[in-house]
């Protein structure tokens, strides 16, 4: 304890304040380090040993706000929140902050929390979930975090989070107008206005500027006070005492009533928006100097000063020693090791282990509590409806939710009677906001749900597709594997309805979702396979957090018939055999020519083998099942089984599976003859014009044949 400290009276920094001299003299402490942690990154940068600038210099008035939560409430921060960070590991003890921040700063695999990977504010025993964003679309997943800490407990599961846990989340004011981050407050006023409970604080940090873009004044008050759903609260973030009064106020309210508050807090940015940018360039020297003026380190010193706390040298003083001490961490992990090689980078990209996945199947089926033992033929729908319930049956954590899934049962009545059978807690409907869908999946697994969303088509999903590349399959990346947010995702997707369609009900683009690193995709055709590989995704989700999409083949929900009106052949009993991620099927042993398909194709396939047989070439049809992890292993087997390969690829020509299945072909040595047909690279169109662009079995058929007689 210093001398100064040792000198502070007893008491309060302002009349009428709630905070005290003593908690103000730890915050202006996170304040200072924090002021020292940008300009060491800045130095850092400037010697070529640091790779981040982005600071939080003048918006240190946030250490109120961690201040004003407990350690355990879940925060999902922004890249301004240095002092944040500070407090809460103040508040836990037992951390070196500093050097947290530093070895992010360097990119240092001993970085605690990513690894190396990336400079965030996060730490699993600090409460602090990492975010990379840069425009609010963290915010969906805050809100589904809020959502599924309250709805863990209504349902009697363990979420880790306290059940009284205020979940916070900060953005910026810039942010705040993006989509993501609208649609996200919109939901949360919108729980809230139907009454269900929602402890979440949003924290705008309005610093009046995105990057060299001014935001309107007063726009944020503007658009978020007065609001239905969402209490509003507002403090000069650059005066600590009335930030902490009015994170207080705001933290204690939504604790209480657990209901969403928006506390604004105006700030400023000083030192420009990084290290790189040139302030000069667009604002002028009056607005910058007004900025200055409003420094929140020299308006917390003159409280204190004020106070009697500290004397203005005594202010210099410790100024000056956060700074040596700040200094010294940097010069020790200046030269730290950064990851070096390809191994450690992608280590948390590491799919689930195929032998804990089985065994958690086999854990399931064998349970008892499902309802598998039925052994009637199924349609595709059938048998996805049967295994959601046998997982709702054992899963107690268990989620199904999406627009139309619960009292109408879904647009294709996949899910009928599954809310009547296990409640409106845990089937229910959404707003029609993917968005919100998938970043309630986000927050939900992280609540320790098991969430299974339903995107009612696939073209729906290009409107929110960031909540799945962005945020679900970056976190474990980022966290190097301490946090991650297992869900199932089902998908109605590819073409083929019969009178129904035009491009947003027939879409085919699954492309985005192949370059997503570690997530699984799963492209189930058949009733049987439907059934075991919503099982298998299950399991990957609940032993080792990993995102599945499966896309379901809409035109083949409610198919019974293959080669004729009658026959049944598509369907099938449920599917009791286990189906591992990344392993295909092969239909039939024909020795002339293997097919690689997948979803409508292997219907379209399969009834082109039929007619190539009655020429006499005997193919077989190789269902790859899984579109990510692509099932290289039994497609090289297949192909060479026969010499010859035709991909029949529904999706588009450019961007296509097939793309990715020759390549792989070429990769292994496949030394035989390759061919493709594929869908055409346009838009589905309504009615019978759709037939013009997508793949057909007369196609198929033609490719086949000229392949052979090459």
């Amino acid at each position: 304890m210093t001398a100064a400290t040792a000198r502070v009276p007893a008491g309060f920094v302002r009349a009428g304040s709630s905070l005290t001299v003593e908690r103000c003299l730890d915050l202006f402490d996170a304040q200072l380090t924090s002021r020292h942690l940008d300009l060491a990154a800045r130095r850092l940068r400037a010697s070529g040993h640091g790779f981040y600038t982005i600071g939080s210099a003048g918006h240190e008035g946030n250490a109120a706000v961690a201040a004003a939560l407990r350690p355990t409430d879940p925060a999902l921060l922004h890249y301004r929140s240095g002092a944040f960070f500070l407090e809460r590991a103040r508040q836990v003890g037992g951390h070196d902050p500093v050097r947290d921040v530093l070895l992010g700063v360097v990119a240092a695999a001993r970085d605690p929390i990513s690894g190396g990977r990336h400079k965030v504010f996060g730490r699993h025993d600090l409460a602090v979930v990492p975010q990379t964003s840069t425009v609010a679309s963290h915010l969906p997943r805050a809100v589904g975090l809020a959502f599924a800490i309250d709805r863990a407990r209504r349902l009697g599961v363990e979420s880790g989070w306290p059940a009284d846990a205020v979940t916070v989340c900060s953005f910026g004011d810039a942010s705040a107008n993006h989509s993501t981050a609208v649609g996200a407050i919109n939901t949360a006023a919108n729980l809230a206005y139907r009454g269900l409970p929602l402890s979440l604080l949003l924290v705008c940090e309005d610093n009046g500027l995105g990057i060299s873009v001014p935001t309107a004044p007063g726009w944020i008050a503007a658009a978020h006070s007065g609001r239905a759903g969402l209490a509003y609260f507002a403090a000069d973030g650059c005066d600590l005492a009335a930030a902490h009064d009015t994170a207080v106020r705001a933290v204690d309210w939504t604790r209480a009533h657990r209901k969403p508050a928006f506390l604004h807090l105006t700030t400023v940015r000083l030192m420009g928006h990084a290290g790189s940018d040139v302030e000069s360039a667009y604002r002028s020297r009056a607005a910058i100097a007004a900025d200055l003026a409003r420094d929140p380190l020299v308006g917390t010193a003159r409280l204190l000063v004020e106070a009697g706390a500290l004397t203005p040298d005594e202010v210099l003083d410790r100024y000056r020693g956060t700074g040596e001490r700040v200094a010294a961490v940097e010069r020790s992990v200046a030269e730290s090791v950064p990851l070096r090689t390809r191994a450690e980078v992608v280590a948390p990209l590491a799919g689930p282990a195929p032998s804990v996945v089985a065994g958690h199947v086999r854990h399931v089926r064998g349970s008892g509590r499902g309802t598998q033992e039925s052994t009637e033929p199924l349609t595709v729908a059938q048998a996805v409806n049967q295994a959601l319930a046998d997982v709702l049956a054992v899963e107690p954590g268990a989620i199904v939710f999406g627009e139309d899934v619960g009292r109408k049962g879904g647009v294709y009545g996949v899910t009928r009677g599954l809310a009547d059978r296990f409640g409106s807690a845990r089937v229910f409907d959404t707003l029609l906001d993917e968005q919100a869908i998938l970043g309630l999946a986000a927050g939900a697994g992280l609540a320790g749900l098991l969430p299974i969303p339903e995107i009612q088509y696939l073209a729906f999903l290009h409107n929110a597709e960031d909540q799945i590349r962005g945020e679900a399959a970056t976190l474990g990346f980022f966290s190097a594997g301490q946090y991650r947010n297992p869900m199932v995702v089902r998908i109605a997707g590819y073409g083929y309805q019969e009178g129904f369609g035009g491009h947003f009900h027939n879409d085919d683009a699954v492309a985005v979702l192949r370059d997503v690193p570690g997530i699984v995709v799963a492209s189930p055709a058949r009733p049987d396979d439907a059934a075991a590989m919503l099982h298998t995704c299950v399991a990957a989700a609940r032993t080792s957090g990993a995102v599945c999409v499966i896309l379901e083949p809409i035109a083949r929900y409610h198919t019974r018939d293959l080669h004729e009106p009658g026959d049944g052949r598509w369907l099938a009993p449920y599917g009791h055999e286990h189906v591992p991620v990344g392993r295909a099927r092969t239909h039939g042993d024909g020795a002339d020519l293997t097919v690689v398909t997948f979803g409508n194709g292997l219907y379209l396939s399969l009834r082109a083998a039929a007619r190539l047989a009655a020429r006499g070439i005997r193919a077989r049809v190789l269902d790859l099942r899984w579109l990510v992890p692509l099932p290289i292993g039994d497609l090289v087997r297949e192909a060479a089984a026969t010499g010859r390969v035709l991909v029949a690829d529904e999706t588009r020509r450019s961007g296509g599976v097939s793309e990715g299945v020759l390549a792989a072909l070429v990769d292994a040595g496949f030394d035989g003859k390759m061919a493709r047909v594929a869908s055409a690279d346009s838009f589905v169109p309504l009615g019978d014009a759709a037939r013009l662009v997508l793949l057909s079995e007369r196609e198929i058929e033609a490719a086949a044949i000229e392949l052979v007689r090459r």
